[in-house]
């Protein structure tokens, strides 16, 4: 049996009324309500101002392109950002794998997207102070100190740099009251950064500035007091100092901090 010609009422689609498309200014409409909910829905601002423009409204139109653009940019510079990590993080890689021309081209791939990369720039002064690249190791060091102003390791490292500097047969430059006060702002930041104590020590005495060795190592003593090695070190500051008293009032402070045994609890 054939089957019957379909009649109108059968053939005919009728749309709900809710699928009709909406005439711009409804759309405006419903776009200004998602934006009072949903600020930072970029798609929708972006939208909005074309249909403002569409429809003369060229001030609102003007508004709405301009946070727009704002927020894309905001969206870039957060993706270079998330890049530049992945290059940096690449990086570290190779160099963890000793490729160390590799390493640099990526550290230097994540600069070039986002300058201000933390792990790059410290990579790289690192890099290049291990080549004994002093100068190429300082403009990195100085960059990530303007960045990270309150990290004693990016001090400390920076400090060593500008210690090397001062070597006349590494440059002619007079570096070394400037890496001072660097390994000062390290223990600043961290007084319990021995490695400076130890280090501002030792220049300080290397350049008759016996004050600034009693002080430092005074105060390793007094914010490492379980540390033996900065009393040992505070003793040879004394004696080269010809603190003699001094000395040895900081031998029986060591000797009685150290010398005594843990109590044995077990019973026999």
């Amino acid at each position: 049996m054939e089957n019957p010609e379909p009649t109108a009422s059968q053939s005919e689609v009728v749309l709900d009324p809710g699928d009709q498309p909406l005439t711009p200014d409804e759309e405006i409409s419903e776009i200004e309500k998602l934006l009072a909910g949903e600020p930072d829905d970029f798609q929708a601002r972006c939208r909005l101002g074309e249909l403002y423009f569409s429809k003369g409204r060229l001030d609102e139109a003007l508004a709405e392109v301009k946070k727009a653009i704002e927020m894309a940019e905001s969206l870039r510079a957060e993706m270079n950002r998330s890049l530049a990590m992945y290059y940096s993080n690449l990086g570290t890689i190779y160099a963890t794998k000793n490729m160390a021309d590799e390493a640099e081209a990526e550290f230097r791939h994540a600069l070039d997207i986002f300058p201000h990369d933390v792990l790059a720039l410290f990579n790289l002064g690192r890099l290049y102070a291990d080549k004994k690249q002093y100068m190429e190791a300082k403009g990195y060091y100085e960059r990530l100190v303007e960045i990270t102003p309150d990290d004693p390791i990016a001090w400390y490292n920076l400090a060593g740099v500008y210690i090397e500097l001062d070597n006349p047969h590494v440059s002619d430059y007079n570096t070394i009251d400037v890496g001072i006060q660097c390994y000062l702002r390290t223990l600043e930041l961290d007084p319990k950064h021995l490695e400076s104590s130890f280090k501002l020590m030792e220049i300080a005495l290397n350049h008759k500035k016996t004050d600034l060795a009693v002080r430092v190592m005074e105060s390793a003593v007094e914010h490492s007091p379980d540390e033996p090695l900065a009393y040992y070190n505070l003793i040879s500051v004394y004696d080269k100092c010809k603190m003699f008293d001094k000395a040895e009032e900081t031998r029986k402070r060591l000797k009685e901090r150290f010398s005594k045994k843990p109590k044995d609890d077990s019973r026999s």
